[in-house]
Formats: C-alpha cells, sequence, structure tokens
C-alpha cells in the first residue's frame, strides 16, 4: 500500500503496524549497546587493569549522548522524517563497536562510547517519535512496544554474546555484534516513513490527550514539562545504576558465576539474571503502556513507581541469595522500564503529535542527566564497604517520584489541560476535549 507521508514521500510500507514492526527490530539491534555493556566492563579491566570506575565513565559518555542530543535528531525527524536519521544512526552504531573492538586506550574507548551514543539516540529517538505519531489513539501501547525493542532486544543476544566473549574474547564479540546489528538498522532504516499528517483528525485520541500542538519553545517553558524532567531524573536514575552495575553488584556478592536453577533452566546468576531482566524490562513497557491508555498515565505511574521503590528495597534485603537476586533484579527492571513508554506518551498528549519527536527527545535527555549518577554508585559503594547505601538511595528516589506522579503531576497538567482546551478552541472549529473530562480520565 502506498501512502503519502506528511513530507509528501511515498513508501509501500507507510502503515502503521509496519513501521511498528520496523521500528521495534530497529530499537533491537541497539539494546545492546546499553544494555550488553555490564558483559564487558569485567573484562575489559582484566585485561588494561583501568579500574571499573574508569571504564564506567564510558557508559555515563554513552547515555549522556545518547539522550542530550535527541532533541536535535527529533527536530530532524519531525523535519525530514524518518529515514536519513535512523540510517545515520545504524551506521555510528556499527562503527561504535568495531571501535570497542580495537580500543587500546580510556580516550579510545570514551570516544567509541560518544559515537554509539549518538548514533543510538538517533535510532532511539526517531522510533519512538514515529510511533507516537502513527499511533495518536494509543501512545502508551505504541511507544510501549517500540520501547520494549531496545528493553528486550538484548534477551536474544546476552547468552550469546557472553558465551562469545569467554571463548572468543570481548574483542571479536564487539567486531561481530556491531557489524551485525548496524547493517540491520540500516536496512530497515531505509524503510521508514511519517505517517500522513490527516492521521490524527482520523483518530480518537486516548483519555487525557490533547489536538493543541505546542511548540518546542513553548514546552520548554512549561512547568508541567520540568516537573516530568525532575521525575524521569528519579526514576532513571535506579535503573541506569542496576544497569550499569549488574555485574560488578553479583561479582561482589559471589553470585557472579553461582548456579540457578530455574523454569527448567540451570544457568550463572549473573547470566540468568540478565536474560530475564531483559524480557521483563521490554515486557513491561507495552503492559504498563497499554494500563496508562485505560487508566490514565498518572495513576500507573504511582503504581509502577511504588512498586519500583519495593523491588530496590528488596533486593538490598534478600538480593545475596543467588535465586533472590535472579528474581529481584527481575521486579526492580519490570517496575523501571515502564519509563520509557510512560514519559513520552505522556508528553505527547500534554503536548499534541506535530513536535512529538522533538519535545519527547527533550524529555528524554533526563536519561542523560540520571547517567552522571551512575559513576557516584561506586564511588558511594568504594566509601561504605556495600551496595546497601546505593540501594537505599535509589529507593527514597523512586518513592518520591511516586508521590510526585499522583499528588502533583496529575493536578497540574489537568489545569495545563484545560488552557490548552480554550486556545485549540480559540483557533480551530475541531470538537475539542472538555477539562472536566481531561480530569475524570486520569481519575
Amino acid at each position: 500500500m502506498e501512502t503519502t507521508n506528511q513530507h509528501g514521500k511515498q513508501s509501500v510500507f507507510a502503515s502503521p503496524w509496519v513501521q511498528l514492526v520496523f521500528g521495534v527490530i530497529c530499537m533491537a539491534m541497539i539494546a545492546n549497546l546499553q544494555y550488553g555493556w555490564t558483559l564487558f566492563v569485567n573484562p575489559i579491566d582484566e585485561k588494561y587493569h583501568w579500574g571499573r570506575t574508569a571504564i564506567q565513565v564510558a557508559f555515563t559518555i554513552f547515555v549522556v549522548t545518547e539522550t542530550w542530543l535527541v532533541p536535535i535528531e527529533g527536530y530532524l525527524v519531525d523535519k525530514f522524517g524518518p529515514r536519513p536519521v535512523v540510517v545515520g544512526g545504524g551506521l555510528l552504531c556499527g562503527i561504535a563497536w568495531v571501535l570497542n573492538a580495537y580500543a587500546s586506550s580510556l580516550p579510545m574507548l570514551y570516544f567509541a562510547a560518544a559515537v554509539g551514543g549518538v548514533g543510538a539516540g538517533a535510532v532511539y529517538g526517531t522510533c519512538v517519535g514515529n510511533a507516537l505519531k502513527w499511533f495518536p489513539d494509543r501512545r502508551g501501547l505504541a511507544a510501549g512496544i517500540t520501547a520494549a525493542g531496545f528493553g528486550a532486544g538484548s534477551a536474544l543476544t546476552v547468552v550469546p554474546i557472553a558465551n562469545m566473549i569467554k571463548s572468543s574474547g570481548y574483542e571479536n564479540t564487539f567486531l561481530t555484534f556491531g557489524l551485525g546489528q548496524g547493517i540491520i538498522v540500516l536496512v530497515l532504516g531505509l524503510a521508514l516513513a511519517s505517517p500522513p499528517a490527516s492521521i490524527e483528525a482520523l483518530k480518537k485520541l486516548a483519555p487525557g490527550a490533547m489536538r493543541y500542538n505546542a511548540k518546542p519553545t513553548e514546552v520548554m517553558r512549561s512547568p508541567v514539562f520540568w516537573l516530568m524532567y525532575l521525575m524521569f531524573v528519579l526514576m532513571a536514575a535506579g535503573g541506569l545504576m542496576a544497569t550499569a552495575q549488574l555485574g560488578p553488584i553479583a561479582k561482589d556478592y559471589g553470585l557472579d558465576q553461582a548456579p540457578v536453577s530455574l523454569l527448567g533452566l540451570t544457568l550463572p546468576a549473573l547470566t540468568f539474571a540478565l536474560a530475564i531482566d531483559r524480557v521483563l524490562n521490554g515486557v513491561t513497557r507495552p503492559v504498563f503502556g497499554w494500563i496508562s491508555d485505560k487508566i490514565g498515565r498518572e495513576n500507573t505511574m504511582f503504581i509502577a513507581f511504588a512498586m519500583e521503590a519495593v523491588g530496590i528495597y528488596a533486593l538490598a534485603k534478600y538480593g545475596q541469595h543467588p535465586v533472590a537476586f535472579v528474581l529481584l533484579t527481575g521486579l526492580v527492571f519490570f517496575a523501571w522500564g515502564e519509563i520509557y513508554s510512560l514519559f513520552p506518551a505522556t508528553c505527547a498528549d500534554t503536548y499534541g503529535s506535530k513536535y512529538a519527536a522533538t519535545n519527547a527527545g527533550m524529555l528524554y535527555t533526563a536519561k542523560g542527566t540520571a547517567a552522571l549518577l551512575v559513576p557516584f554508585s561506586s564511588i558511594i559503594t568504594s566509601m561504605t564497604g556495600s551496595w546497601q547505601a546505593v540501594f537505599m538511595v535509589a529507593c527514597a528516589m523512586n518513592a518520591f517520584a511516586a508521590f510526585l506522579a499522583l499528588f502533583v503531576l496529575k493536578p497540574m497538567r489537568a489545569r495545563l489541560a484545560q488552557r490548552y482546551a480554550s486556545d485549540y478552541k480559540a483557533e480551530s472549529s475541531e470538537p475539542v476535549v472538555k477539562a472536566a473530562d481531561l480530569s475524570r480520565s486520569t481519575t
């Protein structure tokens, strides 16, 4: 089927579900740049003895460049469409892992991390933004399915990567997976397309969503945006600490090679945890996204964020047992991953579809801000001699975010929706959702 998109081009692949599937596959191909990183930290340190803290700076650089440039990449998507941005991102992701394979100094490792971050951010921001535009009536579900590709994308490859590191070395693993993943993203990127400009007018929007399109400059002046930004930082920081430090945590607990038998499988605790975590981290995104389409974004945030706080506390208390470590890290990842569907959907609901990629990209930079806190987890652990202080800080951050979602964000967004409804009614003759209905939809 050929469809004219908002940029005047035609594509035989321009249908919502085809675009969603292509976006999911692209996300899966870049997932290992973040979620597979923990497998490489110890092998790199064993070869060069740079220290885990110094090596983890590369992870911070990756996350910062992946997130803080997304607004620019989102602007390019809104202006030129998704195809050129994803193709360029795929090339950079492949190049980054090739550079990692040959990095013999920390500056080279850091440079590779920056290249990979720019590429991953281009792919991530484009695929999520495109999903928000193609599915204005089911943004939570669409963003969740797309983000699930990133959250669960490494689940299928975590065991092969771990095995290849042991059998062929981490250098060959970087090279092989980097080239393979980069090529797939490049090819599928050529098939991505923007939706027709009329798609939103033909759809019934999700509860609490508005048709008013706020420009990025207007969004930047909105207190609601900065409240969501703070909540994103609070939630992302705890999850990123677990993502980046799971390998070192397991090693310090003496669990990295401890056998665990679950679901008819017996694997080392760390490998088992990584596999289950990736699956749950992916599943949670469409699940909570779909729930938020039904009961409202803030109510869903409160449930998920509170669950994350409880999970981190339980991991701190019982995580030194191999089976408990596997199960509780799974709970932590399940209650954390949904932020990558809830926040983009809430942002698009609040500020509209026209600039969805740019606006969601600006909010996504909160992940980069949160990444700056990751190295402090190693410092705190070195000072205290255990991971307990890190866990308690992360637990408190998540509990505070849950409180903000229900008791601060919810009323603030309802008031903003009332103002935007009036603005939209003044400039358009289309039917407008009443503010009272918006308030009830998030109750």
